[in-house]
């Protein structure tokens, strides 16, 4: 997926009430594996480039907002997005972008619901 059609994806998708185990994820937010709705997620694509064996980690906060901040930008070639893939709720229909990050000691994943006035081009 490039940003226009991440951009159209979440026009597309006119949020309903959902009950599912993941609750409003403006944000970053951490989940357990347990708590992803699997058989309500539609796969729409990934946000991966193929042809880099390992993205960067580098941030894209022109405004000085941070990576949890609902506010920040949602920036494809940087990180996390440059490693997330991206779902649709077939309950509620919002667009969901989930990474896993890998530490040394620990796996965390990692939800945001896409607001496509959020995407720019980075």
């Amino acid at each position: 997926m490039n940003e226009k059609s991440l951009t159209e994806a979440g026009r597309k998708a006119p949020v309903r009430a959902c009950s599912c185990a993941l609750g409003p994820c403006p944000g970053w937010e951490s989940f357990t594996e347990e708590r992803w709705p699997q058989t309500q997620m539609r796969p729409l694509g990934t946000l991966r480039d193929p042809a880099l064996y390992e993205p960067t980690t580098e941030e894209y906060h022109p405004a000085g907002t941070r990576y949890e901040s609902p506010e920040a930008p949602v920036a494809i070639r940087f990180f996390p997005y440059n490693r997330c893939d991206v779902f649709a709720c077939d309950r509620c229909e919002r667009v969901l972008m989930r990474y896993t990050e890998f530490g040394g000691y620990y796996v965390d994943h990692r939800v945001r619901q896409l607001d496509p006035a959020r995407v720019v081009q980075s």
